[in-house]
C-alpha cells in the first residue's frame, strides 16, 4: 500500500503541477539467483583540505512549489553541500535518507556559520546525519523466471545465442523492491526524511546510478521483458506507473521525489499496447485506459501551445518540454549551479538569467536528450553551449510523434467499446499528424527537423529523431513516392555502416563533449531506426541497396544539405594501433573503411535478392550486438568454451581486471568495444535499455546475426584493425 507520506505528498503536489511456447536447448550460461544487494555509502571526498572553509555562494533560488521539504529541495543545505563537493556525482547526496527526523537535520545544519563552516564540518555533516544512497531499496525475486525464452531458438549463432542468454539473465540482477522498512514514512513528523518514491511493485532499473524506477527506458526494458517472457515484471512495471499517476496525476521522469517538476517522453500507451499485443491480457486495460487519459490530459495542459505555421498559415496544438523550474536540478545541483554561476563561463549570470536557464536545464533532462547541440542556439563546448540552451521554444520531431502514436495507439485499445474516446484522439493525433507534416518535413531534404519557435522556421539541424515519425507511422508523400526517395531518408544510416565503425549516433555534432551528440549512440535509437526501416511500405524496399559513384564516398548518397554539414566535417574515424592518433581519410571512397562485398564489417552476411532496406535493418541489428558484446568482452565478459577471457595485461587497458563484462548505457560510432563518453556524470554499466534492445536484436534478427570482429586491444605489429571473437 501507498504510505501515509506518499498520500499528503500527492495531495500536497496536486495543486502545485500470442504468448510464445518455451523451447528446450542443451547449455545453460545464465546466473539466476537473487543478488545479495549491498547498500554502499560513499566516503566524502572533498579535493581540499577538511580546514579549508566554502566558496562564497550565490543568493538562493527561489524556493520550488513542486518540491517539499528543506533538505533535498533547492536550498540551504542542498546549495551549501554542493558547494563543498563532497562526492563526486551530486546525486549520491540527495539518494542518501537522513538517519534523524528532518527537524534534527535541520537543527544540526542551521548551527553552522556558513560564512566559517570547513569541509570537514559538512564531511561530518553527512557522515552523521544521512545513511547509504539507495537504502530503501532491495533486490527482488523474479517470479517464473525462464533460463531458456523462445527467442533464443532464433538465434542461430552459438556465440550469440549463448551471450543473448547470458544478457537475458542480467533481469535478476536489475529487479528491485521497495525496502517498506527503510522508507521514510510519515513525511513531515517521520523519523527520517529520504527522496525515493515507494512502489508497491516490482521493477527493472537502468542500472549504476540509476538504481530507481525510469520512465522512457522502461520502454525498451520492458521490450526486452517480453522477449524474456517476464510477462509479470512487464504487468507490475506498468502498474507502478499507473500508481504514479494515481498519486501525482502524471508519470516522473524518476523515482525520486526530486524528480516531481517534469515527466520524461510519454511512452506508457506504447508499453501498455505492447504488452496487451503479446500477452492478449486485456484486464489490464480496465485501469490503464482512464489513467492514461488523465496522463495525456497531463501533457495536453502542461506542455501543449497553438503554433501557427508560417508555411500554411494553419495551426496546430503541439507540445513541447517545458517544466515550470526555476532552481539547480536537486542530482545535478551543483552542475546546473556552476553553469551559472562559474567565471570560466563567462560573466556570472543574473539570478533572472540563471533561474531561466534552469528552466531550460529541467526541459533538457524530461526530454531524455540530456544534453545536445540540438537544444543549443549556439553550439559550443561544454557549459558555454548550456548556456544558450533553448529547448522550450522548439517543437521536437521524437516528442510529437511518441504523441501521435500515443493517441492513435490509444484509440485502437478502445476500440469499438468506446467509439467516442477512440474517435477523439484519431482527431487529436491527426492534428499532431499534419502539424509535423507542416512544420518539420524538409522534402527537399527528405528530412525532420525541430520547429524552432524563437526564429518561427525549421531548424536545420540533423539528428536521430529524423527517424521518429516513420516509426510511428508518420510517411511523407515524398518518401512513398519512390524508392531512392525512400532510401534518400535512411542514407545517413548507410553512411555510418560504411564510415565508421559503430552505430548510428544521435547526432554528426563531436565537438561539444555533451553525451547525447557525437561521437554517442544509444540503444534507443538503433531500436527506432530498426522499426521506421520496418515501417516502410515493401513495395518501395525491393531495389538493391544504391552504391556511389566512381571516387565517390557513402555521402555523395545522402540528399543535399541533410545533415548541413560537408563530408569533411563529419567526426573522423580514428584507426587503430599504431595509427591510433590519425583519422581515416575524411572524403571520398577512401573514407568508406568498412565497405565490404554486398555487405559492411560487422554488418552480417548478404543474401541473394535482398533489398536496400532489409540490408540496412540486417547491418544495424549486427552491428548494434557487436557494439554490445566486443565492449562486454573488453571489459572482462568471457563465456566457457565459447569465448575466453581476455588476459589480464588487456584488460588492465580497460581497468577491467577484476570485472566480468560491462552492459554500457551508451556506446561509440567509432569503436564497438568501448562505451560512449562526456556527459555531466561517468559512464553507467548494467543497462536496462541496452539489454532490453539486444534482446530485441536478438529475437527479430537472430537468424541474420552472425558472430562479430572485435578489435584486439592490443593489436599485433602493423595491425590497424581487429582480431576475431570467435
Amino acid at each position: 500500500m501507498v504510505t501515509p507520506k506518499w498520500v499528503a505528498l500527492a495531495s500536497l503536489l496536486r495543486p502545485a503541477l500470442a504468448a510464445p511456447q518455451a523451447p528446450t536447448t542443451t547449455t545453460n550460461f545464465v546466473e539466476t539467483s537473487v543478488p545479495t544487494l549491498t547498500i554502499s555509502t560513499s566516503v566524502p571526498s572533498p579535493t581540499v583540505p577538511l580546514t579549508a572553509t566554502l566558496p562564497s555562494q550565490a543568493p538562493l533560488p527561489p524556493a520550488q512549489s513542486w518540491c517539499i521539504g528543506q533538505i533535498f529541495c533547492p536550498g540551504a543545505v542542498l546549495q551549501t553541500v554542493n558547494i563543498a563537493q563532497l562526492y563526486s556525482d551530486p546525486k549520491t547526496f540527495v539518494d542518501k535518507p537522513t538517519s534523524k527526523s528532518a527537524q534534527q537535520v535541520l537543527a544540526d545544519f542551521a548551527a553552522f556559520n556558513l560564512t566559517t563552516v570547513t569541509e570537514g564540518d559538512l564531511v561530518n555533516f553527512v557522515d552523521n546525519d544521512f545513511l547509504g544512497e539507495g537504502l530503501e531499496l532491495e533486490a527482488a525475486v523474479l517470479t517464473n523466471f525462464n533460463t531458456n525464452p523462445a527467442f533464443l531458438s532464433n538465434v542461430t549463432d552459438p556465440l550469440l545465442n549463448a551471450f543473448a542468454q547470458i544478457v537475458d539473465g542480467y533481469w535478476t540482477q536489475l529487479a528491485r523492491n521497495t525496502n517498506q522498512s527503510a522508507v521514510c514514512d510519515d513525511y513531515t513528523n517521520g523519523e527520517c526524511e529520504g527522496t525515493l518514491i515507494p512502489l508497491n511493485h516490482t521493477f527493472i532499473i537502468p542500472g549504476g546510478r540509476f538504481r530507481e524506477q525510469y520512465y522512457w527506458d522502461s520502454y525498451w526494458i520492458i521490450q526486452g521483458l517480453l522477449k524474456s517472457e517476464l510477462y509479470s515484471t512487464v504487468n507490475a512495471t506498468l502498474q507502478n506507473f499507473m500508481d504514479e499517476i494515481d498519486d501525482f496525476g502524471f508519470i516522473p521522469n524518476g523515482g525520486r521525489t526530486y524528480y516531481l517538476d517534469r515527466s520524461q517522453p510519454p511512452l506508457l500507451v506504447n508499453m501498455v499496447y505492447d504488452y496487451v499485443v503479446v500477452t492478449n491480457d486485456t484486464s489490464v486495460l480496465q485501469r490503464a485506459l482512464p489513467l492514461a487519459e488523465i496522463e495525456l490530459a497531463w501533457w495536453a495542459s502542461n506542455r501543449t501551445i497553438e503554433v501557427t505555421s508560417p508555411y500554411t498559415n494553419q495551426s496546430y496544438m503541439l507540445a513541447r518540454y517545458s517544466v515550470n523550474n526555476t532552481a539547480p536540478r536537486p542530482e545535478s545541483y551543483i552542475t546546473d549551479y556552476l553553469i551559472a554561476n562559474d567565471a570560466a563561463n563567462g560573466t556570472p549570470l543574473t539570478q533572472q538569467e540563471a533561474e531561466a536557464l534552469y528552466g531550460e536545464l529541467a526541459s533538457g533532462a524530461e526530454s531524455g536528450w540530456d544534453f545536445t547541440a540540438r537544444f543549443e542556439m549556439f553550439p559550443q563546448f561544454g557549459d558555454p553551449g548550456l548556456r544558450t540552451y533553448n529547448i522550450q521554444n522548439t517543437i521536437p520531431i521524437c516528442l510529437n510523434s511518441i504523441l501521435y502514436r500515443a493517441h492513435t495507439l490509444l484509440a485502437d485499445l478502445y476500440g469499438d467499446s468506446n467509439s467516442t474516446a477512440s474517435a477523439a484522439h484519431l482527431q487529436t493525433a491527426a492534428n499532431i499528424r499534419a502539424g509535423i507534416l507542416d512544420l518539420m518535413w524538409d522534402a527537399s531534404k527528405l528530412a525532420f527537423y525541430d520547429f524552432n519557435l524563437t526564429s518561427n522556421a525549421r531548424n536545420s539541424f540533423f539528428s536521430a529523431a529524423t527517424y521518429y515519425p516513420v516509426w510511428v507511422g508518420i510517411i511523407p508523400d515524398e518518401v512513398l513516392s519512390s524508392q531512392s526517395n525512400a532510401f534518400g531518408y535512411f542514407a545517413a544510416v548507410n553512411l555510418v555502416m560504411n564510415k565508421y565503425n559503430g552505430t548510428v549516433p544521435t547526432t554528426f555534432v563531436d565537438w561539444t563533449g555533451q553525451q547525447w551528440d557525437a561521437p554517442n549512440t544509444w540503444a534507443p535509437h538503433q531500436y527506432i531506426i530498426l522499426e521506421a526501416l520496418n515501417a516502410v511500405p515493401p513495395n518501395l524496399t525491393t531495389n538493391a541497396l544504391p552504391t556511389p559513384g566512381s571516387g565517390q564516398s557513402a555521402y555523395a548518397l545522402v540528399p543535399s544539405g541533410q545533415l548541413n554539414l560537408t563530408e569533411s566535417q563529419l567526426p573522423g574515424q580514428p584507426l587503430r594501433g599504431a595509427q591510433a592518433s590519425q583519422n581515416v581519410t575524411a572524403t571520398g571512397p577512401g573514407s568508406d573503411i568498412n565497405t565490404l562485398n554486398g555487405t559492411v564489417v560487422n554488418g552480417g552476411n548478404s543474401s541473394l535478392g535482398e533489398g536496400w532496406a532489409a540490408t540496412l535493418g540486417r547491418e544495424v541489428a549486427n552491428r548494434y550486438f557487436t557494439s554490445v558484446l566486443c565492449s562486454w568482452h573488453a571489459t572482462g565478459g568471457s563465456i566457457p568454451g565459447l569465448l575466453p577471457r581476455l588476459p589480464n595485461s588487456e584488460l588492465n587497458l580497460t581497468g577491467s581486471v577484476n570485472n566480468t563484462g560491462n552492459m554500457y548505457e551508451k556506446f561509440s560510432m567509432l569503436n564497438v568495444d568501448s562505451s560512449g563518453s562526456g556527459g555531466e556524470y561517468t559512464v553507467q554499466a548494467g543497462f536496462g535499455w541496452t539489454n532490453g534492445v539486444l534482446l530485441w536484436v536478438a529475437a527479430n534478427y537472430g537468424q541474420l546475426l552472425v558472430a562479430p570482429v572485435c578489435p584486439a586491444l592490443v593489436p599485433s605489429a602493423g595491425s590497424a584493425s581487429s582480431g576475431a571473437v570467435a
